[in-house]
């Protein structure tokens, strides 16, 4: 078995901006710290038990953490579809990207578009018959989601199949109890090795969904729009690439989410920190006022905690609060 170690946000030199953004000041000792809750996660998304280990944090500390192994295969939902066939495919048929904080849905009509879409003329995805250039190989879709996108596969919808990466489990080392920091840490978001056709998804990870799957850094636009490529992700928020298969980079509501009794934003899983996600808005569509740079706030039922931006901003949180844990990345 062939095993690849990343570390989440701790090797500065893997990873990319890891940096102090913001100093806070240290937790009141008398502040409530909800530790990790593992009967909260699918079991149909892991691979054996949750169990306790002694880890290494980001800061130097040795505590208890939760192994969690998981499969990459959401089973709240269905993945995909990302890329439509035609010009002439409705909504139904393609995913979703996003541009300037909105989500757009990949219709047909949206990729015959693309010129006018990005004031460009050199956009141009489909043929004259209106199908649309899709990467319909493992063999084209690495070719076109690595950093130096394929010059052959410029003006194409970049897809990647579940399927082709079947073989990735990823292993979770999240801190049973949160420890705060003084200090809080960058999120890295450079392409890592599955280049931008799965936008962010080796150089770091920012958190785990209840189904098992991986909340990404932000999508490096810039590379997949720089080559005339489109990586949508599907309704889910989420696309498939090489280092980490399936992955988010949006918080749609199409996964798990745990509802709070006093009407308060859902769960949605947790961050590397061990510290909650939670979803934008309350059941009245009220969005937090009181947020930090890394998006957390602090309440007496939840802690200090985090809410994830909009589905269109590219990003779910914007630092680190707590010290992080690792992950494993395992091709069998």
């Amino acid at each position: 078995m062939k095993k690849r170690l990343i570390q989440s946000l701790i090797a500065c030199v893997i990873l990319t901006a890891c940096s102090k953004s913001e100093e806070i000041s240290p937790s009141n000792s008398t502040d409530v710290i909800k530790e990790v809750d593992p009967s909260l996660f699918i079991p149909a998304g892991l691979v054996g038990s949750i169990t306790k280990v002694e880890k290494t944090l980001s800061n130097g500390t040795t505590t208890t953490c939760y192994k969690i192994t998981t499969t990459k295969i959401p089973s709240d939902h269905a993945m995909g579809p990302w890329c439509p066939s035609n010009i002439t495919d409705d909504a139904s048929k393609g995913g979703v990207w996003f541009e300037k904080g909105n989500l757009y849905d990949v219709d047909g009509a949206f990729v015959k578009n693309l010129a006018t879409f990005y004031n460009d003329a050199k956009w141009k995805l489909f043929n004259n018959d209106g199908t649309i250039r899709v990467t319909n190989t493992k063999e084209a879709c690495q070719a076109a989601a690595r950093p130096d996108v394929d010059p052959k596969y410029n003006n194409y919808c970049v897809e990647c199949q579940p399927s082709y990466f079947s073989n990735i489990k990823m292993t979770y080392y999240i801190p049973v109890k949160p420890i705060k920091m003084n200090s809080t840490t960058a999120i890295g978001g450079m392409p890592g090795p599955g280049g931008p056709g799965g936008p962010g998804g080796g150089a770091s990870v920012i958190g785990i969904a209840f189904n098992g799957v991986n909340f990404d850094p932000p999508a490096p636009t810039q590379a997949i729009l720089g080559a005339y490529t489109l990586a949508p992700m599907d309704d889910a928020g989420g696309h498939v690439n090489g280092a980490t298969g399936y992955h988010y980079h949006a918080a749609t509501g199409k996964s798990k989410k745990v509802e709070q009794a006093d009407g308060h934003s859902a769960m949605i899983g947790y961050a590397m920190d061990g510290f909650g996600m939670y979803e934008l808005a309350d059941k009245t569509g009220k969005e937090p006022s009181d947020l930090d740079a890394c998006r957390g706030h602090y309440d007496i039922t939840r802690g200090y905690h985090y809410h994830v931006a909009k589905a269109g901003s590219n990003s779910f949180i914007g630092c680190f609060h707590g010290a992080q844990g690792t992950v494993e990345v395992n091709i069998n």
